[in-house]
């Protein structure tokens, strides 16, 4: 058996706002430096010594694996010009394609199987985006779940690619003009040798013009930081163009960051900023502080999604030509039902909701003048989640995809007016079973009595005797909604075994929309933490589980209630899986992607900032001697989003501090990132290691 290396103690003191601590592994922020490099390594390989010499890996990977191997998904549809182009992720296959279908009904076309790729490290797709005729594809491909697009251009008929390729295209858009010969796209610098990586933030990007046949390294810059006195610019900010089919508008958008909240810019024509990108003469249609956070344009209108003066989001209208948000006409009012996206779909304006936990759509007939009727609801064919709609401007028809936690994924195809979903058939339905399974929404009562949905699954006719070994789950940042319905083949494997999942949808996130985000922010990050502690208490007091046989997980800013909830109540947990999770955030904002999340966390650089930090950092709350449960921690070595040095300062924190004489295991990924990208064998191996673990240390107490 191999021996965990202990990791060198180097302490260094820090002192602000007249708060001092001591961080005893800040050498690894050295993180290409051959020494960690040396320790990840010998960890990784302990770790998976440890995990495959448990007695229920090997037969719960093989269940898992042929569990995944029932049901196809669908994910990604584009549709245009008589085509449809979708992603397809096949059983079998680890990795998504991109095929494309003429018409509803015609055959599937391979376009692009990452799969049959030559290569030693794995190729996934990252995004695609069709040409208007539906003839050439732009598309990106990273390596090793790493995120670093190289844009790749594809001609459908042929099936093979166009001579050039454009590196840096890291989080790609490609915008395509109408003549299917040219387009838009953002491009990162390159990265300067000796520049501190939060100095390079991700996000410092420009739009570029690319023209078929030329070399991209002289394509015009269009839109950037410095270029054009009308637009203001950021080094985390994000900007790309949108086009539309219905008029000759050109919007320049920024994404601050992390930030939801969107700034919006109007050119009447593209003629104007290719004539002179530096002189086009944009306005601004609305800002930071307007609280738009989504849009969508049909002829001279355009329709904002916002919450100002509205916490679950309202619908409201202006003029392209003369914008006046002040005077905006209410398309659809705020109610209970959260307003997740907006789509125009030939006369009508489509709204994506969440209500009561539920997906839910509602159709508005627009009319020329700008004016609107009344908001009417889509009856839907089952109660579950919305995974995505996709729309044509000019075509009163859309695409839904849609699951729920014992359905799996299909897609419809809704007229709208006649407002009658019908299955497309593109996917069959799984051979898993999931008859014998059920699931319950809940609220459990948090510390300040708010009520906290929990949504839980198990088995039928599950013993509520305290020894069901549970898995509860939380995230809660940026207002992302961790829907509380989806369809997940492989899970059966741990709710034949009598295991119990609970997930936690926690203040911080947006399921009851920007009141339910900015309650888990920044100074109310503790919210955040009590919510995933409540839940997890309810599933205790309602005779669930019990402390033996109860763990949880946090994934990437899940970092905060996992990490934050096993140093504040340690005895409450069995296990803590921290999985590609920020647990030192007083250190995230001097990585490349710190910069973009300081509008989600905070920054050190102001008291109040730093404060909400201080609340978010669990990996400064560890204290020697406590006796901590059992901690799963890992990481990919290619991960672009939470930098290495994020799990293996945690992991070597708790192997050091604990005194309970369980395991705190790194496990790392060697070929892969953040989890995109990853394939679906990675993913299966991942979650057998996980479950076996947590029976493992069940079984103990």
């Amino acid at each position: 058996m191999l021996k965990q290396p202990v990791a060198r103690v180097e302490t260094v003191t820090e002192t602000l706002h007249g708060f001092t601590w001591d961080d005893p592994y800040r050498w690894m922020e050295d993180w290409h430096g051959e020494e960690l490099r040396e320790w990840v390594t010998a960890q990784g390989e302990f770790t998976t010594e440890y995990l495959n010499a448990l007695p229920n890996r090997d037969r719960l990977l093989k269940r898992i694996n042929e569990l995944s191997l029932a049901g196809s998904e669908i994910s990604t549809i584009k549709p245009g010009n008589g085509l449809y182009f979708y992603m397809r992720h096949d059983s079998g296959e680890g990795l998504a394609k991109l095929v494309v279908r003429t018409g509803l009904a015609g055959p599937e076309k391979v376009l692009i199987n990452p799969n049959s790729l030559a290569g030693e490290v794995h190729s996934a797709l990252d995004w695609f985006f069709p040409s208007p005729d539906g003839k050439l594809v732009g598309y990106g491909l990273s390596q090793g779940g790493s995120e670093e697009s190289l844009l790749h251009i594809l001609d459908v008929a042929s099936g093979e690619n166009l001579p050039e390729t454009i590196s840096r295209t890291r989080f790609g858009t490609v915008k395509w003009q109408a003549d299917s010969q040219s387009f838009f796209y953002r491009r990162q610098p390159e990265k300067v040798p000796g520049i501190p990586d939060a100095d390079f933030s991700n996000m410092r990007v420009k739009v570029h013009l690319h023209r078929l046949g030329d070399d991209p390294e002289n394509d015009q810059v269009v839109l950037g930081r410095g270029l054009n006195p009308h637009i203001e610019l950021g080094p985390t900010d994000l900007p790309y163009l949108a086009t539309f089919a219905s008029n000759s508008w050109v919007l320049g958008v920024v994404v601050h960051g992390v930030l939801n909240e969107l700034t919006l810019y109007a050119l009447p024509s593209l003629a104007e900023l290719l004539d002179g990108p530096e002189k086009a003469q944009w306005v601004k249609l609305a800002d930071v502080e307007d609280n738009v956070t989504g849009y969508a344009v049909r002829g001279e209108t355009i329709y904002l999604k916002t919450h100002q003066n509205a916490l679950r989001y309202k619908v409201i209208a202006t003029s392209l030509d003369q914008p006046d948000l002040a005077g905006a006409k209410v398309i659809i009012p705020a109610s209970q039902a959260v307003i997740e996206q907006i789509f125009i779909a030939g006369d009508y304006l489509l709204t994506r909701d969440l209500e009561a936990g539920l997906g839910k759509m509602r159709r508005v007939k627009l009319a020329g003048d700008g004016s609107a009727g009344e908001p009417e609801p889509i009856d839907l064919p089952f109660d579950g989640t919305i995974l995505e709609v996709a729309t044509e401007e000019d075509k009163p028809e859309a695409l839904i995809v849609t699951t729920a936690w014992t359905v799996s994924q299909r897609v419809y195809h809704l007229q709208i007016e006649a407002g009658n979903p019908q299955d497309t058939g593109w996917l069959e339905p799984s051979s898993v079973d999931f008859s014998g399974v059920e699931a319950h929404e809940v609220f459990a009562t948090s510390k300040d009595g708010t009520q906290v949905p929990l949504s839980i699954i198990h088995k039928k006719g599950l013993k509520l005797d305290g020894r069901n070994p549970t898995l509860v789950m939380g995230y809660g940042n940026y207002g992302l909604i961790v829907y509380p319905s989806a369809f997940n083949p492989a899970m059966l494997a741990w709710y034949e075994l009598g295991g119990v999942l609970g997930v936690a949808h926690i203040r911080g996130g947006g399921e009851f929309g920007k009141e339910w985000h900015l309650a888990g922010q920044k100074l109310n990050k503790q919210n955040n933490v009590d919510d995933f502690i409540a839940c997890a208490e309810y599933l205790i007091e309602k005779g669930y589980t019990s402390p033996p046989y109860l763990a949880g997980e946090g994934v990437s800013g899940g970092g905060i209630p996992s990490g934050n909830s096993l140093v504040q109540r340690p005895e409450l947990w069995a296990v803590m899986v921290m999985k590609v999770a920020v647990t030192n955030f007083l250190r995230f904002e001097h990585t490349e992607n710190g910069p973009p999340n300081v509008p989600e966390f905070g920054s050190t650089t102001a008291e109040e900032g730093f404060l909400a930090l201080q609340l978010a950092d669990s990996y400064h709350q560890v204290k020697d001697g406590e006796k901590y449960p059992a901690a799963l921690v890992t990481t990919g070595l290619n991960d672009p989003r939470v930098v290495l040095w994020q799990a293996t300062k945690m992991a070597a924190r708790l192997q050091a501090a604990s005194a309970s004489g369980k395991p705190v295991l790194l496990r790392v990924e060697k070929q892969g990132g953040h989890g995109m990208g990853s394939t679906r064998f990675q993913i299966n191996a991942e979650l057998a290691d996980k479950l076996a673990f947590l029976l493992e240390q069940f079984k103990k107490d």
